[in-house]
């Protein structure tokens, strides 16, 4: 009798050992299945959102974000991310292609497109996702045109800048009239086209007309911080410490249409403009926190990668600017966030990211081997994962003068994570360098300081042949031996 029990509870054992083991393979199996099925991608970008205006970046007292703070908490924050020029055409499109202005063409908000340049969306196509486009364009846009562009199998977008209200929508070549406001039209779009039955990944650029000027909150976001205390940059005072060997056209900007003396032209008191920026980022997070929820309740979420990014920065009163363009830290540092729940563990990177990386990493998590050779970004992946990789020391920056905006020069530089060095050109005034961990605000410029007279020769000769190397435009002002840094020609 004892040893039939003691059969049977061998029997029990052997059978639950059993199980165990299949269970574990069948986990396993599902695992290596769910490693190798392609990600959804979803890229939300924001147009002149600044990187530090969210709620856990502590902006002000007032400004709350809670579904930007969940991305960056819960999914990795890129707190070093920077665009390589500070302007809407050029870095949206930089982020499409995985260049830098100069190489795909797209200089200013007014250029036309080369008919010739390859969007990574095609790349995607052609790996087996659906894509779809839905928001703002903004590049060639000369004559208006909103229809649809090449790699994308759906298509929703708006002419120029669009408008905050009632927009009128180009969807897949047609023309409708919209009521209601945009952040929440795009979005309902965007959920709407990721609901759809499909048997392929998608990928899906969700490109906001939020927050550009002029700003206008939505309806339940209006006068919601009228009573607040607005904060004022050090730098914004118009005093002699604050313009002390800073170049003559940035003191003088202040009292233009970028400036906050005279800002569009005398329309707005900066108080206000800053208090309307933070109220029409409500729905920018509120929206956002639309698309987490959806992924969440359709059951895609882990497996789907979710990033956030602006276009470019934007001041608000450093140096007594407003606006983008220049190279200070303000204009070009963005946020950028990825958030994908049992796929991104939560992270904080250091390593100074670009905008021209959005492509090739992109492709990365799709699956592609290789990234094209025209791509001079690099992929990224491996930061969110946490992997140790080699990565830049250094990035370069340029800004072509615009016509309509005569009062912010062509502008070439290189940042390291130590010092930014930048170079004026076309007009006779003084370059900049600072000491960004001791000087953060750049406030004390240390052109003329003659103990980093090697470190000028060095950035600059790196910024010369980083334009050389990548066939940047011919610049005539390439140097002699005895050539100064802080003069226009040679050592007289």
């Amino acid at each position: 009798m004892e040893k039939q029990n003691l059969k049977k509870h061998y029997l029990i054992i052997t059978v639950a050992v059993m199980l165990v083991i299949i269970g574990i393979n069948e986990s396993i199996a599902k695992s290596k299945n769910a490693d190798n099925k392609k990600k959804n991608i979803i890229f939300i970008l924001s147009d002149d959102h600044r990187y530090d205006a969210m709620s856990f970046m502590n902006f002000n007292s007032f400004l709350k974000t809670p579904n930007m703070d969940k991305m960056a908490t819960e999914g990795v924050h890129f707190k070093n991310a920077f665009v390589s020029t500070s302007l809407c055409s050029p870095s949206r499109a930089s982020i499409l292609t995985g260049m830098y202005a100069h190489q795909h063409g797209v200089v200013d908000n007014m250029s036309p497109v080369p008919e010739n340049l390859t969007y990574f969306p095609q790349y995607l196509q052609q790996l087996g996702y659906e894509t779809a486009f839905i928001g703002k364009w903004h590049m060639g846009e000369v004559q208006g045109d909103a229809s649809p562009r090449k790699g994308f199998d759906k298509w929703i977008s708006f002419k120029g800048q669009g408008e905050y209200y009632d927009p009128e929508l180009n969807i897949d070549g047609k023309t409708v009239k919209k009521k209601g406001y945009i952040t929440d039209i795009l979005t309902d779009y965007a959920i709407k086209w990721m609901d759809e039955n499909r048997d392929k990944p998608f990928f899906l650029y969700l490109s906001h007309k939020a927050v550009h000027a002029l700003f206008k909150p939505a309806p339940e976001d209006k006068g919601k911080f009228e009573n607040e205390k607005v904060p004022h940059p050090a730098s914004m005072a118009n005093t002699p410490e604050n313009y002390k060997n800073k170049p003559r056209w940035v003191k003088e900007q202040r009292n233009s249409w970028h400036g906050v003396d005279y800002m569009y032209y005398g329309e707005y008191d900066f108080d206000s403009f800053y208090k309307r920026y933070c109220e029409t980022l409500l729905s920018l997070d509120r929206n956002i926190g639309r698309i987490l929820d959806f992924t969440e309740k359709k059951g895609i979420a882990n497996s789907t990668i979710i990033f956030y990014m602006g276009d470019n920065g934007f001041m608000f009163g450093e140096h007594g600017l407003i606006d983008k363009r220049q190279m200070y830290e303000e204009s070009i540092r963005v946020p950028l966030l990825a958030y994908s729940p049992e796929n991104i563990k939560p992270a904080v990177v250091d390593q100074m990211v670009l905008n021209i990386d959005i492509a090739p990493t992109v492709l990365d998590i799709a699956g592609m081997k290789e990234k094209p050779k025209q791509m001079i970004g690099l992929s990224f992946y491996p930061l969110m994962k946490g992997e140790k990789t080699d990565w830049r020391k250094e990035f370069y920056y340029e800004y072509y003068w615009e016509r309509a905006f005569p009062q912010t020069p062509t502008t070439f530089g290189v940042r390291t994570d130590k010092y930014k060095y930048i170079f004026y050109h076309g007009i006779w005034d003084i370059n900049e360098l600072y000491d960004l961990e001791n000087d953060p605000h750049e406030m004390d410029n240390l052109i003329n300081d003659p103990q980093y007279k090697d470190l000028i020769k060095d950035m600059e000769n790196k910024m010369f042949n980083w334009l050389e190397k990548t066939n940047g435009m011919q610049i005539p002002l390439r140097k002699g031996p005895d050539y100064i840094k802080n003069e226009r020609g040679p050592k007289k």
